[in-house]
């Protein structure tokens, strides 16, 4: 989570933006504090066929909601004239979060493209969430296991699972010109949330050890701008978690605490937007340290192991 923008706010949504010879991207109408610009789609093929990354969200911004639910109106449109004159292959989603999936359906609906890659998920909620919702009309025609393959015409899609950040997240690696497009699992603009019960620190930092151990070129995240070091921004990742966790314990030191009053000593100048999002990392944090018998809790009340 980051208060900052070092993105310039000149990008447009709907626009289409070449990032190299096999990769565009159109932006989505939908920024807000956790979604920074919005959601980019990712549009990979320069020949006949293509893939579409992350179709985004749907809804025309008027209802009562989340802006990274609802704010995607025009933007299957805009998909769709960034492949005019080409053939969408296939439609992938990185996970069923609201302000990634639910335009793969319109998606299908106008190109006959089938939608591929994370398992749909159903889930029922333990309490307030700070991320987006689940999607709980993603259908995919066929799901993706780890290092399963798809392609097109001078195209090659690797999945990468990594859940964490929610349980179905995969990443998809460019093989010919190893871009991996990391959905909300690694981005320079912020850490990602991890929101239990479907949330799960240490399934997130498994998955982070697992990018840290390949030889990305580059990753093109869903919200930000692409990262050019990924290993180096990989091991600041794991580096800022593990310091969380230091510090979450260094809080317990002092005796029983409750999430709130931890958050508020260990976010200083957090944006108020993000501090429901911050509960829910720190929540995570401490369940990972529950189940490593590191900590107890008792109701809301949380206790280092002695």
């Amino acid at each position: 989570m980051s208060k900052e923008k070092p993105w310039p706010d000149s990008i447009r949504a709907g626009e289409c933006e070449q990032h190299e010879p096999l990769v565009r991207r159109v932006l989505a109408p939908n920024p807000s504090p956790y979604t920074f610009t919005g959601t980019q789609t990712w549009i990979v093929g320069a020949e006949r066929d293509v893939a579409v990354i992350d179709p985004g969200p749907t809804g025309s911004g008027l209802s009562i909601g989340d802006p990274a639910d609802i704010n995607g109106a025009g933007h299957v449109d805009a998909i769709l004239r960034a492949t005019r004159g080409q053939r969408v292959a296939a439609i992938l989603c990185t996970h069923t979060h609201r302000d990634h999936s639910p335009a793969a359906a319109p998606l299908r609906q106008a190109t006959g493209a089938p939608i591929i890659g994370c398992a749909p998920l159903a889930l029922s909620d333990d309490g307030p969430r700070a991320d987006s919702a689940f999607d709980a009309d993603y259908t995919p025609d066929r799901v993706l296991t780890d290092g399963e393959r798809i392609s097109g015409e001078g195209w090659t899609i690797e999945a990468v699972a990594t859940p964490g950040h929610t349980s179905n997240h995969l990443c998809f690696g460019l093989v010919e010109t190893r871009a991996l497009f990391t959905g909300d699992h690694v981005m320079a603009w912020s850490t990602s949330v991890v929101s239990p019960p479907d949330g799960d620190m240490a399934a997130y930092m498994a998955s982070l050890s697992k990018l840290y151990e390949r030889d990305d070129r580059v990753y093109y995240p869903a919200h930000g701008p692409a990262v050019t070091r990924p290993r180096q921004l990989v091991r600041g990742m794991l580096g800022h978690r593990k310091q969380r966790e230091r510090q979450i314990l260094r809080e317990l030191e002092k005796g029983p605490r409750v999430i709130p009053d931890m958050v508020k000593h260990m976010y200083k100048g957090l944006d108020p937007r993000l501090t429901g999002a911050a509960g829910r990392s720190v929540l995570a944090h401490l369940i990972d340290l529950e189940n490593r018998g590191r900590v107890a809790r008792d109701a809301d009340s949380w206790t280092l192991v002695a």
